[in-house]
């Protein structure tokens, strides 16, 4: 009777484990999963295409329609804080003109950011912690540029408790890679590998050998590379296969307007033949419906 009793408990527990487990927890479990199928979609930008680049509203679109991480850009403000916003310049994003180093962050919240076709919105500059609290325990971040900063950024992303939850990529061997970041369990890292360099395979070897990057982020412009057969040495290492379909040129013509132009299959279904388990897309939206239909967005 007490063994029954005490396994009951046991149950009950696992069951409020689970049930407490946020979306970021479940994903987080997939992240670190080897065996794990599920596919993840990177938004990037956040969802641009219906409000502006690198704003709260774009996470906030991009969280609502399911996307598993945000992909942002920061840049440092004269007062030495982090703003988000892909050029180091105002004008394409925003209503300020010039250098975002010249302003202070009272500044750049006098501003307002502009759509994707330009027209003015109502919209703040966010700064890096403001969007680090909206993703808190909902999505996860990749912070593009954010290797160039780390021991500034580092701080604020403590601040928020999204230590696990933030992947900072670039290009650093694996040497600066250690010496900025500590060990592969104290910062989520992702070298960015060209995979046209002459240099490509023997870094990813030597990230193999000394550090176990989260992913790796490759980009090739021939889908005939030689070069793509480190794939398979990446995926026995532990490491995931980033791949980015946001023009060709990165993806060896296998971006999303092709997909939606000619054949998902033959396009986004070459990234999955190909071992990649996060994707990053100008069109989530889209390729969230086409990996649920192929059964790839379990997360239990």
């Amino acid at each position: 009777m007490i063994r029954k009793i005490r396994l009951i408990l046991v149950i009950l527990l696992v069951s409020l484990n689970v049930a407490s487990q946020t979306r970021s927890d479940k994903l987080l479990n997939n992240l670190h999963d080897k065996n794990s199928k599920y596919i993840f979609v990177i938004a990037h930008r956040g969802d641009w295409r219906n409000a502006p680049e690198n704003s709260i509203q774009c996470i906030e679109n991009a969280i609502e329609m399911g996307v598993d991480m945000v992909e942002i850009d920061i840049q440092p403000t004269k007062d030495r804080n982090f703003i988000c916003m892909h050029e180091e310049t105002l004008e394409r994003t925003s209503t300020g003109v010039g250098a975002i180093k010249n302003y202070t962050t009272e500044e750049l919240k006098k501003l307002v950011l502009r759509s994707g076709n330009g027209i003015k919105t109502r919209r703040q500059i966010p700064t890096l912690e403001e969007v680090l609290k909206v993703c808190k325990n909902r999505i996860l971040v990749n912070i593009d540029k954010g290797e160039k900063y780390i021991k500034e950024i580092l701080p604020i992303i403590k601040k928020c408790d999204m230590e696990k939850q933030v992947i900072i990529k670039g290009y650093y061997p694996v040497e600066k890679v250690k010496k900025e970041y500590g060990s592969n369990e104290s910062m989520l890292y992702m070298p960015i590998v060209n995979l046209w360099d002459k240099e490509a395979v023997a870094t990813i070897q030597t990230f193999i050998k000394n550090f176990t990057p989260i992913a790796y982020e490759l980009c090739f412009k021939d889908d005939a590379n030689p070069n793509l057969k480190i794939i398979d040495e990446i995926a026995k290492s532990g490491s995931r296969i980033w791949m980015n379909t946001l023009w060709d040129s990165l993806c060896g013509g296998h971006d999303d307007e092709n997909a939606l132009l000619e054949s998902k299959d033959k396009h986004w279904g070459w990234m999955l033949k190909h071992k990649a388990t996060m994707i990053q897309t100008d069109r989530p939206q889209e390729l969230i419906h086409y990996l649920e239909e192929k059964g790839l967005r379990d997360l239990e």
